[in-house]
């Protein structure tokens, strides 16, 4: 049977590494190739309707890959080419990762271990915030809302705030120690208490819903097999938990406690309140989530409470909701959790893609245009431009070697630009991150995306358009009919320079032996 052929699709600029990268990763990946260059420098500007246009592929190819950037519709490529057509990685250097990965996840998402997600003091908050908190815990991946009512006076609101809940889908529960006060929410369709113990138990049968089961005394599982006993007998639902202690209170003993008590009630369902530690220490929460559902995962103990009430445990849910996902696969497929989850992996990213002394100077022997492409990597910023490479650890010092350069002052927005780009390289480099220009760099789940300058300055222009019409009483372009892109959508025309995006005009052309690199503008220069 033929291997798999796979067309790809690139640019000038990217021409030399990819190839590099394919050649070495065809054989062990099992696919033949062949490598489209287009008339491009840089790929990341294509479209699929440019891309339609020109694109020729051989007699035994069996699909077509496209730079991950390459924006539009791709069934514009299929109808071209007569094949399959996906995208591929931003980043060439991740083609090693991609096809690994795309075996590995494969049935990946699934999980078993269910996020109850607490709202602290909830008796203090207006019903809307209440509904708000909890739709956003929805979607971050809470299965279960759990209100805490804190001691005192019953909460008279609270039927109201579970009625409320229930009406818009969610599932609720409520930690309380004021009986009246959870019978009225199970009235409602609170579907789980915490917690019963000795104390409190004989309420139970009233509420006639799951509870869940705790020791009489802290530290121990004394009295948990009376409690469970008498429940059993009731025909209550439980579940058990044991109690994670915090570090340096005993959170090795209740690690053991968990253990034991999984050993006594094999069948039981259990729960851990993961937040006992991760709000109560000072480290990033997202490792230490995924220690504890990795734990929770192989133990069969199958919900975890936290919530997201401190700063530092701000983005628990999710985290907890990715944790589940990766843990469950690992444990189900038997593989390792590593290149499965990379939205977990926020401070150092896992792997440092780096070009190295010979394909920056493969790339900046490609340039002929003065636009500085900015680099970082090994522990050095690098700025590469037509018949310069610039270079330096210090962002100040790299911009003082560029001014001699210059033909002219450098434009005020590219000046800016510039030096938040090379502000978000040195933290690359600081916290050992990959840098890619025009991108925000990668926090895992809180990546925030960024517009790239060339989508902003189309926004730009396209609501100067619309401000001009306005003024002259004309109807309102809108970013098609001023043939302005909208953000995100650039796209590829013709130009007797190569192709450009639409309301961003080409390069600087310079002449075959310039005394000094021109400056880069706003205007000028994308």
């Amino acid at each position: 049977m033929p291997q798999d052929h796979i067309h790809f699709v690139t640019g000038r600029f990217a021409e030399g590494a990819l190839r590099q990268v394919v050649h070495q990763l065809a054989p062990s990946a099992g696919f033949d190739y062949s490598i489209g260059v287009l008339d491009i420098t840089i790929a990341a500007l294509m479209t699929s309707k440019w891309v339609a246009r020109r694109i020729e592929v051989p007699a035994d190819a069996t699909r077509v890959m496209v730079p991950g950037y390459c924006g539009g519709d791709l069934d514009l490529i299929r109808e071209a080419s007569g094949l399959e057509v996906e995208r591929g990685p931003r980043d060439l250097r991740e083609l090693p990762d991609y096809f690994g990965q795309m075996s590995a996840r494969d049935g990946y998402g699934d999980y078993d271990v269910e996020i109850l997600a607490e709202i602290r003091n909830a008796p203090q908050l207006p019903v809307e915030q209440l509904l708000d908190r909890a739709r956003q815990l929805d979607l971050d991946g809470a299965n279960v809302i759990v209100l805490g009512c804190g001691a005192g006076e019953p909460w008279t609101g609270l039927s109201d705030v579970v009625h409320a809940l229930c009406d818009e889908g969610h599932r609720v529960a409520i930690e309380s120690d004021q009986p009246v006060e959870i019978e009225a929410a199970v009235h409602k369709g609170a579907e789980l208490v915490f917690s019963v113990n000795e104390a409190n138990r004989q309420h139970a049968p009233h509420w006639g819903c799951e509870v869940v089961v705790t020791s009489d005394f802290p530290g121990t599982l004394q009295g948990v097999e009376e409690t469970t006993a008498e429940l059993d007998a009731a025909g209550i639902p439980w579940r058990l938990d044991p109690v994670l202690d915090p570090i340096g209170f005993g959170f090795s003993e209740s690690i053991g406690r968990f253990l034991a008590a999984r050993w006594q009630w094999p069948e039981a369902k259990m729960l851990m309140r993961v937040s006992n530690v991760t709000e109560l220490i000072d480290a990033d929460s997202a490792g230490i989530h995924t220690i504890l559902l990795g734990f929770c995962q192989e133990m069969g103990i199958d919900s975890v409470l936290t919530t997201q009430e401190t700063n530092s445990n701000r983005s628990a849910v999710a985290e907890c909701e990715l944790a589940r996902q990766m843990v469950y696969h690992a444990f189900k497929h038997h593989v390792l959790p590593r290149n499965l989850e990379p939205g977990l992996v926020m401070l150092r990213d896992s792997k440092l893609l780096e070009h190295g002394p010979e394909g920056l100077m493969q790339l900046q022997g490609v340039l002929s245009d003065p636009s500085p492409r900015l680099f970082a990597e090994g522990g050095r910023l690098h700025l590469l431009a037509y018949k310069e490479h610039l270079a330096g650890t210090d962002a100040y010092d790299l911009f003082e070697q560029l001014q001699p350069l210059l033909r002219k002052p450098m434009d005020l927005r590219y000046a800016f630009y510039l030096g938040y780009e090379m502000s978000k390289a040195t933290t690359a480099l600081t916290l050992g991150k990959n840098y890619r220009q025009d991108e925000a760099l990668d926090w895992g789940m809180l990546t925030v995306a960024e517009p790239s300058r060339r989508e902003r300055r189309a926004a730009r222009l396209a609501i100067q358009a619309r401000l001009k019409a306005e003024a002259e009483g004309t109807e309102t372009p809108s970013c098609g009919a001023c043939d302005l892109p909208a953000v995100g959508e650039t796209e590829v025309i013709e130009s007797p320079e190569g192709a450009h995006s639409v309301g961003v005009p080409p390069e600087v052309t310079l002449p075959a032996e310039p005394p000094a690199v021109d400056t880069p503008n706003e205007e000028t220069s994308e």
